[in-house]
């Protein structure tokens, strides 16, 4: 039991805060594996379910393609690539100690930059490896938001932006031992792997760059009705949100940090029931409103389920996960309807997916947490929500938090587009925007012998 307590604290990042630890500043692995030679078990789990949520990089390229003309593939492609690329080194530098390092007033963390020092260890290794590919998920969510009329070059400044200083300070408050871990409420704000702190703040920031850029052309006729402009591969999206699902398979049990947590079964099967409860909801909602079997819709609902069961994963059984997920499809439908109503450009519907259904989650767990599981941990305190004799105090904490997070991310994405709106001009031109950014901003179309410049390809 001691080694599984130590472990939790290794989880977020205190073997970079704490030399205290038998294994800290161990760069060998020699004396931790010494002190439980059980460890490389875990990390074992920790790196494979992390190189499964690196992975989700092609997932969200694939799904964003194909949503978008294929005017943009190769645009869409690079961004994807580039954003993991720009986020990592970022997050390397500064982001991670911001993230995990010592706690400043529940604010942001203040040590661990450059995985310098003590830093230099095999377990403050594999923390910064979890957190990081996280950072990169909640910043490649925006690029579905702002596709098809976003200049590369401020695409990369935002990467930079996020991984450094928007997704870690948030991430300090949830994970890091800043003040919204610490909330009076239950025990303080609880997001299991991420609706909250990864997919959240990404689809809220994509909101707010949304709005700056404004709407593709065409979207909207001259009375503001919108009009529907095909993405160029529903097959590739379907790939991806397979890819995605996949995926999701090391974001959410993964986030356990220990394979010796035989919860990770209970993660699986939840992680599954809410994707497809959600696929299925919002398959037979747009039915029952087009009269059509909507591909699209029912990949969306699969990822929207996703996302909301990522904060209550752990904390909940199986008829809930089913509920959270048949909630979230009615979500993921509304959301794109409301967008489009309040005249807001979302090509992929990551707002709805990630922003609206982050919320979902957090404000899930509050509700259906079963008390049989504790925060990252086999013993007591347990999570309870409200149907299960918790009363409202760990929802009051879900609903602080989740509020914090849409302030936060909302208000740092619009100042941060706005700003570099008018330091360098964010949107392309319209005749660039009609030929499509393949060939303005690379030079390489994706289906070259397809290749024209007519704006509707």
């Amino acid at each position: 039991m001691k080694r599984r307590r130590l472990w939790t604290l290794v989880v977020w990042g205190s073997l970079a805060l704490s030399g205290s630890l038998a294994w800290a500043g161990d760069p060998t692995g020699a004396q931790t594996l010494k002190s439980d030679p059980g460890l490389p078990v875990d990390y074992v789990w920790v790196l494979i379910c992390g190189f499964m949520v690196m992975f989700m990089q092609a997932g969200f390229a694939c799904v964003e393609a194909g949503f978008c003309r294929a005017k943009n593939v190769t645009n869409l492609f690079t961004k994807n690539v580039m954003d993991f690329v720009v986020g990592s080194l970022a997050f390397w530098a500064l982001g991670y100690g911001i993230m995990m390092g010592t706690d400043w007033k529940g604010l942001l963390g203040t040590s661990g930059f450059f995985l310098s020092g003590d830093g230099y260890d095999v377990g403050n290794y594999l923390t910064f490896f979890w957190q990081m590919v996280f950072a990169a998920t909640a910043a490649t969510i925006v690029s579905g938001a702002v596709a098809e009329r976003l200049k590369f070059q401020a695409y990369l400044v935002y990467s930079a932006v996020i991984t450094l200083f928007i997704y870690p300070i948030y991430g300090h408050w949830v994970w890091g031992g800043g003040w919204l871990s610490k909330l009076p409420y239950g025990l303080g704000h609880l997001d299991f792997a991420g609706s909250g702190v990864v997919h959240a703040v990404g689809g809220f920031i994509g909101l707010a760059g949304a709005i700056v850029l404004g709407p593709r052309y065409g979207k909207f006729d001259k009375n503001g009705r919108p009009r529907a402009i095909p993405g160029h591969s529903l097959p590739m999206a379907a790939l991806g949100t397979f890819i995605l699902w996949f995926g999701w398979y090391g974001f959410n049990p993964g986030s356990t940090f220990s394979a010796h947590h035989l919860r990770i079964s209970v993660i699986a099967v939840n992680t599954t029931l809410a994707a497809s409860a959600a696929s299925l909801t919002a398959l037979l909602i747009i039915l029952l409103k087009t009269r059509r079997f909507d591909l699209g819709m029912a990949l969306n609902g699969a990822l929207a389920g996703l996302v909301a069961i990522t904060a209550p994963c752990a904390w909940v059984e199986a008829w809930a996960a089913a509920v959270i997920g048949i909630v979230a499809g009615f979500i993921v439908v509304a959301g794109v309807y409301l967008l489009e109503g309040l005249k807001i450009d979302d090509p992929v519907g990551a707002v709805p997916v990630h922003g609206f259904n982050g919320i979902w989650g957090l404000l899930a767990v509050g509700i259906f947490a079963d008390g049989t599981y504790g925060n990252y941990s086999i013993e007591p305190p347990f999570v309870k929500g409200l149907l299960y004799g918790g009363g409202v105090d760990q929802f009051i904490s879900q609903l602080i938090g989740a509020g914090a997070l849409i302030l936060w991310a909302f208000g740092c994405g619009l100042v941060l587009f706005k700003v570099l709106d008018s330091l360098m001009g964010i949107r392309v031109e319209p005749k660039e925007e009609l030929m499509g950014l393949d060939i303005i901003e690379h030079g390489t179309p994706a289906y070259p012998e397809f290749y024209t410049m007519n704006s509707q390809t």
